[in-house]
């Protein structure tokens, strides 16, 4: 487990870059810590030109003592790496684009998955800064889905290539969280499905920055296309093992003031739900993606409902990005 140092301990040294940033990697396959950068909407372009390398090349990184940051900051830092957008279905925390991701409000995100893959441009990055931490537990872990696709041997690794899957988000909340509470499963209906999306993916992903093929899965996923259920099943089970597989993850211990950025096109992570009645507050800003495009060429499609309805604040997902035609 990565855990964080207190804010004032010297960070080991890492690679330099502009006025002082240095880049220190935390785990084999991914995960990286930045020190010596201040985040908000003022950073200078070669700053921001070298966080973002550090996040295409380690899929998520991590910068600590953040405090400084409100919803207008955290926001304006989001738009130099692109245009903001809004979950298509949970409002906002701030009436614009701070999703509230807090342990008293459906913030327990125990299953593995990819941010907002039930539409077609799902976000490119995320953004997620703590508020409240609990005194143990609540950590969060993320698997690079780059290296979980290498690592799969040729022929399934062709196999994957040639299949699509069905994401929703209108699935069996019952099922996959057996102890959630009324409430938990009252807000489930009435705002994460108030509009129910389907969408039709590759299984494996051009990265349109680093030219990475990648695993596109998560919970989200409700099928491959073309196979029986129990097929799909046991398909969807044998590639997302490559994905869990403890080497192919960083864990990251919460402190206040800690932002976490990751590249949502070449990661899936977990809220692990450990930390009994505590309170866990984070806020999460996205940035705009755009729409998948598989290794045959085909573009992800857009199932239902007949096009992306625009949030309560923003513009829809993948507005802000050239998609290609779906084919």
């Amino acid at each position: 487990m990565t855990s964080a140092p207190p804010t004032d301990a010297p960070f080991p040294a890492g690679p330099a870059g502009p006025a002082g940033l240095t880049v220190q990697k935390v785990g084999g396959r991914l995960g990286a810590v930045i020190s010596g950068v201040r985040l908000g909407g003022d950073l200078a372009p070669e700053t921001v030109a070298a966080v973002r390398a550090a996040l295409l090349t380690h899929k998520v990184v991590f910068f600590h003592g953040q405090q400084h940051l409100d919803e207008e900051s955290h926001e304006a830092f989001g738009r130099l790496l692109g245009s903001p957008v809004a979950h298509p279905t949970v409002p906002s925390g701030d009436g614009r684009y701070a999703l509230r991701i807090d342990s008293d409000y459906g913030g327990r995100a125990n299953q593995w998955h990819t941010d907002v893959t039930f539409v077609p441009a799902y976000p490119a990055f995320s953004i997620l800064r703590a508020l409240v931490v609990p005194p143990y537990g609540g950590n969060t872990i993320w698997a690079n889905t780059a290296t979980a696709y290498s690592a799969l041997p040729a022929p399934l690794r062709t196999l994957a290539e040639s299949l699509r899957a069905e994401h929703s988000n209108d699935y069996d909340y019952a099922a996959l969280r057996p102890d959630a509470l009324p409430e938990q499963l009252e807000h489930y209906r009435e705002v994460f499905t108030s509009t129910k999306f389907r969408t039709e993916h590759p299984v494996v992903r051009v990265h349109p920055e680093t030219g990475e093929r990648v695993l596109l899965l998560g919970n989200f996923v409700q099928r491959i296309v073309g196979l029986t259920g129990r097929d799909s099943r046991a398909l969807l089970e044998l590639f997302q093992r490559y994905v869990e597989s403890p080497e192919n993850t960083v864990r990251w211990q919460w402190q206040v003031g800690d932002v976490a950025i990751w590249d949502n096109r070449a990661t899936q992570h977990y809220g692990v739900d450990d930390s009994d009645d505590h309170a866990r507050r984070l806020r999460r800003v996205t940035v705009d993606g755009d729409v998948p495009v598989g290794v045959d060429g085909r573009a992800s499609v857009l199932l239902a409902p007949k096009a992306v309805p625009e949030p309560p604040f923003g513009a829809p997902s993948g507005a802000s990005t050239a998609a290609p035609a779906a084919a």
